[in-house]
């Protein structure tokens, strides 16, 4: 399996160039656009991606002994070849999808409340032509407004330490300029080939994770046969507490001044938000690894066109489930663990114990009160059910349809995955070993 993942580098002061050399391209995107637009007739019916994209090349420069037809580098003059080549491949592909219909309005001519919007691009440093680098030294080729020279870019100490470190013995991917929150990063990309683990069902050892709202995450490790082997409460109080501060000054500021005046702080809660989910992947992909876990498994959360009432509706809004879930994937797979999914409904719900549905202790949300009177962490008996409804299935997948059968038989609750507990688990554990040994 292919991993790809990225990393940004700030780059310290020459803001001036970078500033240019952004401009210089994105007028290229520019220029070359309605050049393309009007020719796609023709290019079009090219047959083969590459002769295609020579044609269109042939367009727009000279070279000795020929003459290109529109006047790109007597607009551009000097750009290097791997920048020009680049954003004539990202034109080729905006116009092909614009005349594919993959998009609503014409590049050419889109307009917003008025005002041109500028193609959005991001140059690419191509090694060699643009890009070079002497052990911790950066190079690139920049525009300074009437040539392109190299000049040696700084990086943080932590960043070059982090990629030492990391990826020093990873091929790197040509880097691309971003620019976010008025600094400059040279975002690198890194490809790794990664074998997934591949032990059975009941060899392997699961990290059953529950994400809440008051606590980030809830973690047990899990066995086939039901054994919890350790269990991890997840929450970054300290972030929390800063991020609730920050809403309720946007609440505060919103009432007096209306909500364009706090344009400013939800984007700065945004990225508080942003930086808890980042953290509490971190925090599973650690747990999971210190336990040698071969699968995680979450809840299928989908909120996809539910209303959210009440008090807690800020708190529902704020939740980066998705982004948590997405983070530890990608972090999963690159250490070889697999992801998994179950059905969400009613983890919470039914007692791990098998005894029925749980109340809430009304003076302590967290605690669920079983009909035996029982009191236990609510977010900690969903983990043990999320658990089992991933044993159970992968379990009853690899015997044949006639034991399944006799399986269901003998534990019916396993037929019906919506009401699963961990206490089915274990009966089911049980019923294999006893047909095992039979």
């Amino acid at each position: 399996m292919l991993v790809i993942s990225g990393y940004k580098v700030e780059i310290l002061k020459l803001h001036t160039p970078l500033r240019r050399t952004m401009e210089i391209s994105r007028r290229a995107v520019s220029w070359l656009v309605p050049v393309i637009d009007g020719e796609w007739d023709a290019l079009s019916a090219i047959d083969g991606e590459k002769r295609r994209f020579n044609a269109a090349e042939r367009l727009i420069h000279s070279v000795r002994g020929r003459k290109a037809k529109y006047g790109f580098d007597t607009e551009f003059p000097k750009m290097p070849s791997y920048l020009r080549r680049a954003i004539l491949q990202h034109v080729i592909g905006e116009v092909s999808s614009r005349h594919t219909g993959q998009r609503a309005c014409p590049l050419s001519s889109r307009k917003k409340e008025g005002r041109d919007v500028r193609p959005y691009y991001m140059p690419v440093f191509y090694k060699d032509n643009m890009y070079r680098k002497e052990e911790d030294r950066v190079f690139l080729k920049l525009y300074s407004g009437t040539d392109w020279i190299w000049q040696e870019i700084r990086l943080k100490k932590t960043d070059l330490d982090y990629l030492r470190k990391n990826w020093s013995d990873v091929k790197a991917k040509s880097p691309v300029l971003v620019k976010r929150h008025k600094k400059y990063y040279l975002q690198f990309a890194y490809e790794t080939s990664v074998s997934l683990t591949s032990k059975k069902p009941i060899q392997q050892r699961v990290c059953a994770v529950d994400l809440g709202i008051n606590t980030d995450a809830v973690c047990s490790i899990m066995k086939a046969d039901g054994t919890v082997a350790a269990r991890r409460f997840i929450r970054f109080a300290a972030e929390k507490d800063h991020l609730h501060h920050v809403l309720n000054r946007v609440r505060k500021h919103q009432s007096k001044h209306g909500p364009q005046s706090v344009r400013g702080f939800w984007a700065y809660a945004s990225r508080l938000n942003e930086e808890i989910a980042r953290k509490t992947a971190g925090a599973i992909i650690q747990f999971a690894r210190e336990n040698s876990a071969d699968v995680i498994v979450f809840e299928h959360l989908d909120m996809q066109g539910r209303k959210m009432r009440g008090k807690n509706r800020q708190k529902l809004h704020m939740w980066k489930k998705q982004a948590v879930q997405k983070i530890t994937e990608h972090q999963a797979h690159r250490l070889g663990m697999r992801i998994s999914r179950i059905c969400a409904w009613k983890t919470s719900a039914y007692a791990y114990d098998g005894s029925g549905k749980v109340t809430r202790d009304p003076k302590n949300h967290s605690l669920a009160v079983f009909q035996n009177g029982k009191q236990y962490n609510c977010d900690l008996s969903a983990s043990y059910n999320i658990g089992a409804r991933y044993f159970i299935r992968e379990l009853l997948k690899t015997v044949p349809e006639t034991e399944r059968s006799v399986l269901e038989a003998k534990v019916p609750a396993v037929q019906r995955r919506t009401s699963c507990v961990y206490a089915d688990l274990k009966k089911l554990s049980d019923v294999m070993a006893e047909e095992k040994a039979a």
